[in-house]
């Protein structure tokens, strides 16, 4: 929990636009920042072709392509959003809209390969306070993820701030070079935001051989020789690591909201970036849960059965521990060797049957669905299932965590998306989509 002072949320005062070709397309695009409502984070907003994609920039729609940070929503998609999403970051805005018009494959403008692009532009429309406080993601534990000999490690440290630790390694004239920000107390503007995108002269060779980054020359992107950088100069002497940790700083962005701890990485790059983020979010999400444990329940058994037909031995709900309006319901259902099902499943190695499992999802959605004040008195009658999956056996003394979220609610119909947990690991997910019948008068 949170016992520091608020941060407090900001968005920019007006719309400020900016163009230029994609970084690897080539592609002329027009991006425009505006501003948002507090609680709405960082959305793109994708215009093609006629058709309107709304992308809200979070880690779990990042689309993996190489080299850069990309989000889908369907088939319309925005790509190397890293760069803007650290500007974003280091100016501290959480709320914003930038929509990318123009390209085939929505590329943000590339700029000279920095942030210093999109820091002008936001700088130009002025941050701003608003009436509304962001609670920050706090490292409480250590998570690393590796490759071979690259690694990005999330480690306990301040929490009034990031530190950003990068350690890059190249053959000369790079050589070793170590890089330590603080995100909140060293100048983002002048000491990070301007370490640019950089490749080594094969790799520049090989990519315009395959029609990547024509447009560009060694004059408007740092490309490396044996020698230095060809027509150009470094602008920092240890550059190619102040540019990694840009990325890392607007990869780990999408997690939505500010972080504070240590990050220290050594030759990670975008993968390893999104897959840190994941287990960030992954544990976040665990103590939050966790916390949701030891509240006073939202719903009682009692009041459980109001709103359920359902009765022992299918009555697979015992609590509701949160409910958020008729978006998303957290439960809980015991598992104890008590259960009649344990008598013949399994008896010598007791597992919960996996349908039980998604029966308890469906009765916790059917709750769920149930507090639509029009939906009041009805019952969520299963009309189908889709992605169930089985992941972690529930086994005798377990707590198995429900938690619902509304995909889709119309009159008639639900659709909702579940997922069970046992600890820290996910047990089950499912798709369920209900029919709303009216309840049979007792």
């Amino acid at each position: 929990m949170w016992s520091g002072v608020p941060l407090q949320q900001k968005t920019i005062s007006r719309e400020v636009s900016l163009s230029g070709p994609g970084l690897f397309s080539g592609e002329p695009v027009t991006l425009t920042f505006g501003p948002a409502e507090p609680q709405t984070g960082i959305t793109f907003i994708r215009e093609q072709d006629g058709k309107t994609a709304i992308i809200q920039a979070r880690i779990e729609n990042v689309l993996k392509l190489p080299r850069r940070t990309c989000l889908r929503n369907g088939t319309l998609r925005v790509e190397t959003v890293e760069h803007c999403m650290a500007a974003l970051s280091g100016l501290g805005i959480d709320n914003a809209t930038v929509k990318v018009s123009g390209g085939e494959g929505g590329e943000l403008p590339g700029g000279d390969g920095s942030s210093r692009l999109f820091v002008d532009a936001l700088v130009e429309a002025g941050p701003v306070e608003q009436p509304a406080t962001v609670e920050p993601l706090i490292i409480r534990q250590p998570v690393t993820v590796t490759d071979g000999d690259r690694s990005i490690s999330a480690l306990p440290g301040p929490t009034d701030r990031l530190e950003i630790v990068y350690e890059f390694e190249a053959a000369a004239p790079i050589g070793r070079q170590i890089f330590s920000f603080h995100v909140g107390n060293d100048d983002f503007v002048t000491q990070l935001a301007p370490a640019r995108t950089f490749t080594f002269e094969a790799e520049a060779r090989e990519a315009q051989a395959r029609g990547v980054g024509k447009h560009l020359s060694p004059k408007d992107i740092l490309v490396i020789a044996a020698t230095g950088p060809i027509d150009n100069t470094f602008r920092f002497p240890d550059e190619c690591a102040r540019h990694k940790a840009l990325d890392i700083l607007g990869d780990l962005y999408l997690l939505g909201r500010p972080l504070r701890g240590r990050i220290v990485a050594c030759k990670s790059g975008h993968t390893l970036n999104h897959l840190l983020a994941r287990r960030l979010l992954g544990v976040q999400e665990h103590v939050d849960r966790q916390g949701l444990v030891h509240r006073d329940a939202a719903l009682d058994i009692r009041r459980i059965q109001r709103i359920l037909p359902h009765r022992y031995p299918m009555l697979l709900v015992d609590r509701v521990l949160e409910i958020q309006g008729d978006q998303k319901a957290v439960g809980i259902k015991n598992v104890t060797f008590n259960e009649i099902f344990f008598q013949g499943h399994y008896p010598g190695t007791p597992i919960m049957p996996g349908v039980l499992i998604v029966e308890a999802l469906a009765q916790l959605g059917g709750i769920l669905l149930s507090q639509k004040l029009e939906h009041t008195g009805k019952l969520a009658v299963l009309l189908s299932m889709d992605k169930v999956k089985m992941r972690h056996p529930v086994t005798p003394g377990d707590q198995l965590l429900l938690e619902v979220v509304t995909v889709r609610v119309k009159s008639r119909t639900g659709h909702v998306r579940c997922k069970a947990f046992v600890g820290d690991k996910l047990a089950a997910e499912a798709d369920i989509k209900f029919m709303l019948v009216d309840a049979e008068p007792v």
